[in-house]
């Protein structure tokens, strides 16, 4: 284990340099090992650190000390196999993998202890977290009573060791700390003792705040924080203790280690609920900083949520008659003069994505949109309108579909507003190269003006890139606006259908 100690077990730099832990690292990813029992449920345990791992980045591999029955509720029973298998695990992976860093959870017996103590004498891993199990948060003992000494052991041969304030005392052999200040001096004397660094962590304690520390023999560097009322507490230190292993070979030193992986931790647990695994203590969302992860393109899914909608577009007369040419004039004049109203307000939505766009590429494009608009508003009174008389307010329709728009733009988020203009992009770009197909040519088409420009390439590749754009947005917010999307957009594609049924099913005021 490098220049960590010796058997004598002398203290040393509480922060190896980073070169000192990544010099081995050879691959694209760090390779952790977990060392520990499982969990059913998959909350906790060997499950839990391959989701720490896997959340950073890290190649997670496990080697099993102890099948464990358990779930949200507790320990029901636990079977810990013959140490010969627990070597046979551990040589398997030291003889063929190049391990970057090692945590070592629940060991159970001492026989356990003692084998996974001689496997560090042999390999010498550049990175060694401890986390002391011995207690599961639900009060369960998990570790015999005549194994405390080997962990104690182990201890020395560890980089980091991360006691809660009960496992602290346990090493100590002293009752736990009931005080901050009198654990920070249990976690000095443990580092101290054992040449160690220390992550202190103070969730046992009462109160709103929940600070831990990383101890050294003569450092104490603080990591506050404040606690989250919450009952998804299940598995919280097997996955800190993996995530600072995880950390620790691409990271200066174990303050920064560990400063990242509560930050991340703080947010698993306030999302932990919302997994809905058990009904006791639950486990933590260990991706919840990756919450479309899974999740299909948002373009996609919410085009094929609107199957339904797009279906009964095609079936309008209005939309039929646009298609084969047959369509009255007159029908189609004053579909025109509302698309010009509604346009006039498009533009202003499209000015607000562009406002609210996080990057100069999606603001650039949106605010071209918006003038695109205006254009085309101008143009179309220019060449379809004039002379035609027509003219009076927005129709019910067009108003229901503006306000819509409106109201998004005044109160969502950059990505909601996307997602609720882009109905206006892919419905168009669809219908006009469905209708351009069909038609073939457009030499005697009455509205080949029309569908040759939502026909056009060119406005295809607009669409498609309003399409990126939403699917960006997508990737960067939680479930709950990712749902807010999906609705803007459903709506917005109801209005669409409303708006092209609006000649027909509700006729407008006649011509002045």
């Amino acid at each position: 284990m490098g220049p960590r100690r010796g058997a004598g077990g002398g203290p040393v730099s509480a922060a190896p340099a980073a070169p000192a832990t990544g010099a081995r690292l050879t691959g694209s990813r760090v390779r952790v090992l977990s060392v520990a029992g499982t969990d059913p449920t998959g909350g906790a345990g060997v499950h839990a650190d391959l989701k720490s791992f896997a959340a950073h980045g890290a190649y997670g591999m496990a080697v099993v000390t102890a099948l464990v029955a358990q779930n949200t509720h507790g320990v029901r029973e636990v079977h810990v196999p013959g140490v010969d298998f627990l070597r046979a695990q551990l040589d398997a992976v030291s003889d063929d993998v190049v391990v970057d860093a090692v945590k070592i959870g629940m060991l159970g017996t001492r026989a356990v202890a003692d084998e996974v103590a001689a496997w560090l004498a042999r390999t010498r891993p550049p990175v060694v977290v401890l986390d002391p199990v011995m207690v599961a948060s639900s009060g369960d003992r998990l570790l015999d009573a005549d194994a405390e000494d080997a962990v104690r052991r182990l201890v020395a041969l560890a980089d980091l060791v991360t006691p809660n304030l009960p496992e602290l005392g346990v090493l100590l052999g002293e009752p736990a700390a009931t005080t901050w200040p009198g654990a920070v001096d249990q976690a000095r004397r443990l580092a101290h003792r054992s040449g160690v660094t220390v992550l202190l962590k103070g969730g046992h304690l009462a109160g709103d705040a929940s600070p831990d520390a990383v101890v050294g023999p003569t450092t104490v560097t603080e990591l506050g924080g404040a606690r989250v009322r919450t009952t998804s507490t299940h598995g919280t230190g097997c996955s800190l203790s993996a995530a600072v292993a995880a950390l620790r070979p691409r990271r200066p030193d174990w303050v920064a280690a560990a400063r990242e992986a509560k930050e991340w931790l703080t947010g698993a647990i306030a999302a932990g609920e919302a997994l809905a695994v058990g009904s006791g203590r639950g486990p933590v969302d260990h991706l919840h900083h990756a919450p479309t992860l899974g999740a299909r393109p948002f373009s996609v899914d919410a085009w094929e949520r609107a199957a339904g909608l797009r279906g009964a577009c095609d079936d309008l007369p209005f939309v039929r008659g646009l298609a084969d040419g047959t369509l009255p004039v007159d029908d189609f004049e004053a579909y025109l003069h509302q698309d010009a109203l509604y346009l006039a307000q498009y533009s202003r939505v499209l000015a607000r994505a562009s406002q609210l766009a996080p990057g100069p590429a999606a603001q650039v494009f949106f605010a071209q949109g918006a003038a695109r608009c205006l254009d085309v508003e101008a143009r179309l009174h220019e060449e379809r309108l004039t002379g035609s008389g027509r003219s009076g307010p927005a129709s019910p329709a067009t108003t229901a579909y503006v306000d819509h728009l409106l109201a998004v733009a005044a109160t969502g988020s950059y990505a909601e507003v996307v997602a609720a203009v882009l109905p206006c992009y892919v419905l168009y770009a669809d219908l006009g190269a469905r209708i351009l197909a069909r038609a073939g040519h457009l030499g005697a088409h009455p509205y080949g003006d029309w569908v040759a420009t939502y026909g056009d390439p060119a406005f295809a590749a607009a669409a498609d890139r309003a399409s990126d754009l939403a699917d960006a947005a997508a990737r960067e917010v939680g479930a709950v606006t990712r749902a807010r999307m999906l609705a803007a957009y459903a709506a917005s594609c109801a209005h669409e259908v409303a708006f092209f049924d609006q000649v027909r099913a509700r006729p407008l005021a006649p011509v002045g």
